[in-house]
């Protein structure tokens, strides 16, 4: 099953999602029985109703190492951290605002180096009418990553029940693209784990299901729009 990331677009950065999991009872949902279609319309319907998630693993995007450890939280926004070719970001979203913080490599590849020297240890925010930094919200936008995960199969074929951390699960492979979605077996169907093809590599485990998440804005951003007089 293929995995896909939104791509910010003019974002000079090779920004390539994801979803939940989850722990259940140990009676079994009947989700194993269903066909592999019927499997992924459950996982989609349980993912479709969930509030919050952790995402964390690796995919693979433009030919770059893209990994991911965030906290989604539906409707609200997202936190945590990317690394893209070694670089670590720190991601807060909370709508419609983004504020994101890097090290001065990323600051000056994204700002240029006269306004990267006062973000020094400072974060940046942007909001939706800034453009590009602003785009960076997909990655922690809960709805939006459902979407792009769970709607992206082709020739769908069901495989073996397994056991991930503990969560017994039922895979359904990507005949076509290659890649495998595992789906819990107890409790409610949600996907546990998002396999990459062989060619890319990746893996996303998706746990945490439900669990609160606090959202907090980082203390005296620099804004998009004080950036623009130092440019």
């Amino acid at each position: 099953m293929r995995v896909r990331i939104l791509q910010p677009a003019g974002l000079a950065l090779a920004l390539g999602a994801a979803l939940l999991g989850g722990c259940g009872s140990s009676a079994g949902n009947g989700v194993a029985a269903k066909t592999a279609a019927q499997i992924v319309a459950s996982a989609t319907a349980a993912a479709d109703g969930a509030a919050t998630v952790h995402v964390s693993g690796t995919i693979t995007r433009a030919g770059q190492p893209l990994s991911l450890d965030l906290e989604l939280f539906r409707g609200k926004g997202g936190q945590g951290q990317i690394t893209l070719d070694g670089q670590r970001i720190a991601l807060v979203a909370i709508d419609p605002a983004i504020y994101v913080e890097g090290n001065a490599a990323f600051y000056r590849r994204l700002v240029g180096p006269a306004a990267a020297r006062l973000l020094q240890g400072r974060w940046l925010k942007a909001l939706p009418s800034d453009g590009d930094l602003s785009a960076l919200a997909s990655l922690v936008h809960l709805d939006r990553l459902l979407d792009l995960v769970l709607a992206d199969h082709a020739t769908l074929a069901k495989g073996a029940t397994t056991t991930i951390a503990g969560q017994s699960v039922i895979a359904v492979h990507d005949a076509s693209l290659g890649g495998t979605l595992y789906v819990a077996t107890t409790g409610t169907p949600y996907p546990v784990e998002i396999v990459e093809p062989a060619a890319r590599g990746g893996l996303l485990l998706l746990d945490r299901w439900n669990e609160p998440v606090t959202l907090q804005a980082p203390p005296n951003p620099f804004s998009v729009k004080q950036l623009d007089r130092h440019r």
